[in-house]
């Protein structure tokens, strides 16, 4: 092991990058203990809380455990892939189906739970896909898109939100893509307006059960295009 001394600038992410390196290197094997931070700082040349700092990082990335009593182990060679880029990387197919379970339930919990707030924003982002029928494929699909994180926003779950959140950049480009490919809107510019708006009304009046079927069937049907693409 060959840690050299660091410059003084953002010594966290040096020490960090440094001790990262090595482990991918192998210089410390999945199950060895590390060194102790005092032993670190001294070839780090840096500050006990600096080490602290970097191995926390180094825990983020799934790559080091601290066990109480015992020290901090190496869990592995390599970082953890984080969630964004998981779902880049991810087939299209694959973040469908979870975006289903996730939004056939926010349907059925905000049609439970929705505001006049909630209701407002929804008729909005309805009538604001309608006049994006009117534009460019990339356009209706940002509005498509606004609206049903609206409807997910009004079951009143911020996990779900952020959920939905995380979702919506993986499924955009993709989106897209299969509406460009399959020609979704060539004879129809507002392709799904009577089933978004019948969904939008099923909320409003609180039928849990029409908002979530309603859903369920319009998600079905693009997830059934998306596998008819891939075949």
């Amino acid at each position: 092991m060959a840690l050299g001394a660091l410059r003084p600038s953002p010594l966290v992410e040096q020490a960090t990058q440094q001790l990262r390196e090595e482990i991918m290197k192998g210089a410390w094997p999945v199950g060895t203990r590390l060194p102790g931070e005092n032993a670190l700082a001294k070839a780090l040349g840096v500050g006990r809380s600096t080490v602290r700092e970097a191995l926390r990082a180094l825990a983020g990335a799934g790559l080091v455990q601290a066990r109480q009593g015992s020290g901090v182990f190496v869990i592995a060679t390599e970082p953890a892939e984080d969630w964004p880029a998981r779902l880049r990387r991810a087939a299209i197919t694959d973040v469908y189906e979870v975006r289903m379970l996730v939004e056939v339930q926010a349907a059925r919990l905000a049609a439970e739970r929705r505001t006049g707030e909630d209701v407002a924003a929804m008729e909005a982002a309805l009538e604001a896909r309608a006049r994006a029928a009117a534009g460019d494929d990339a356009a209706f699909v940002d509005a498509d898109i606004a609206l049903h994180a609206a409807v997910v926003a009004a079951a009143g779950n911020p996990v779900l939100t952020d959920l939905f959140a995380e979702f919506a950049p993986a499924l955009r480009g993709r989106l897209i893509d299969v509406v460009e490919l399959l020609e979704l809107r060539e004879h129809d510019r507002n392709p799904g307006h009577g089933s978004h708006a019948a969904l939008v009304t099923a909320i409003r009046d609180g039928d849990a059960d029409a908002a979530s079927g309603i859903l369920q069937a319009e998600l079905d049907q693009t997830l059934a295009h998306l596998h008819t693409d891939r075949s």
